[in-house]
């Protein structure tokens, strides 16, 4: 039996990730179509992308922090990204000797889809404390040769046909070889490689912790084999609601080409899922742990039509949250807040306007000063007061 041959259809990981700076904390992205679920985004390709994002705002924005490497990562998928364009935006929420933290914000449109936090370092200075005790797999995996793995023809292993390729798209990107019997129906082993050709890196870590067989208990349920070719035969699909990852081990520049991941589920219930993963390398290095929370729900609410985004709190009638990006705003009655603007240079360098407010007609409020426009990035506060105080 040959290597099967790497994946030539459709884009490869480094194009579909790409990432460009528009500002200084502003990128750009566009999400092709075949690293997709159905019609959105596969939610370990979104997170590959975020780590391209903090990635290159360390490598320029931040340069002399010289902290290049992810370290933790928390990401909360509040509504379904689509295919094209998407618009990321970077909070330096703290900046640190050790490590520095992000706020990274997805969005497309005036949609706000997924927020996240990243922390950086440099693991090539780390120092401190460290215990020669190191977690152990329970049931052992079945010992693997890596040679007879690239050939397809481990005693143990056995490349897995993805089931659903045509809806389940991004599951097309990545060989996963599965052992002949899985160790029990909550826990399941995989070697993985990108059908790409390209390696295993600390930002594709992010679409690696995510990539697994479908659970054998929901497989069974769907549609007969020999039918399952066709998209709307995927009976089910497992949208992400959130995904963290603790980085162990920084990987090498060039990457490796396997990965080891074992998946654990807890516990199904009432449509909710627990999904406990750890990576490891060939030399049985622990890499990567990642935990996520994911929802079991009808394949047909992966392509039905995306619902408006209700508008926000309205001073003068305008929508504060799609407009100018409120950061916060809590107004009651005879309180004072502190209102927070951002505005962003767009990519052909036009800035929102921010309109004059006659705020007397919205529970009485004033505003002691008007918002100010210009074409850099700015964070301007005005605090809006009753005049009862």
């Amino acid at each position: 039996m040959t290597t099967p041959p790497p994946s030539n259809t459709g884009t490869n990981f480094t194009d579909a990730t790409k990432v460009e700076q528009l500002t200084s904390h502003t990128y750009s992205a566009s999400f092709p179509d075949d690293w997709c679920i159905g019609s959105v985004p596969h939610g370990g390709f979104i997170t590959a992308v975020f780590l391209q994002v903090s990635t290159l705002h360390f490598s320029t924005t931040l340069r002399t922090q010289n902290q290049p490497n992810p370290i933790t990562l928390h990401l909360e998928f509040l509504r379904r990204t689509q295919t094209g364009p998407a618009l990321f935006t970077v909070q330096d929420t703290k900046l640190g000797r050790q490590t520095s933290v992000l706020h990274i914000t997805l969005s497309q449109g005036d949609r706000v889809e997924v927020v996240g936090y990243i922390t950086h370092s440099n693991t090539s200075t780390e120092t401190g404390v460290s215990s020669p005790h190191t977690h152990v797999l329970h049931p052992t995996p079945l010992p693997v040769s890596i040679p007879l793995l690239k050939t397809n023809t481990d005693p143990n292993y056995h490349l897995q046909a993805m089931p659903f390729p045509k809806f389940r798209k991004a599951t097309t990107k990545s060989q996963i070889y599965s052992p002949q019997t899985q160790p029990s129906p909550i826990i399941s082993d995989e070697w993985i490689r990108l059908s790409t050709g390209e390696p295993w890196t600390n930002t594709s870590l992010g679409y690696a912790c995510d990539m697994f067989p479908l659970p054998t208990d929901f497989l069974s349920a769907s549609t007969p084999t020999q039918t399952q070719n066709h998209p709307s035969n995927a009976k089910y699909w497992f949208p992400t609601l959130l995904l963290s990852i603790d980085f162990k081990k920084t990987l090498p520049t060039q990457g490796i080409e396997w990965l080891f991941i074992r998946i654990e589920r807890k516990q199904t219930r009432n449509g909710r899922m627990d999904i406990a993963m750890t990576a490891w390398d060939e030399e049985g290095e622990l890499v990567a742990i990642s935990n996520h929370v994911a929802l079991v729900v009808s394949s047909e609410r992966n392509t039905s039509a995306r619902s408006e985004v209700k508008g926000g709190k309205k001073i003068g009638g305008v929508d504060v949250c799609t407009l100018h990006r409120a950061i916060e705003l809590d107004l009651e009655d005879g309180d004072s807040a502190l209102l927070v603007y951002r505005n962003y240079v767009q990519p052909r360098s036009l800035c929102l306007s921010m309109p004059k407010y006659d705020c007397s007609a919205e529970k009485n409020l004033q505003v002691k000063e008007e918002p100010k426009c210009n074409l850099e990035q700015s964070e301007t506060s005005h605090v809006i007061t009753s005049p009862n105080r």
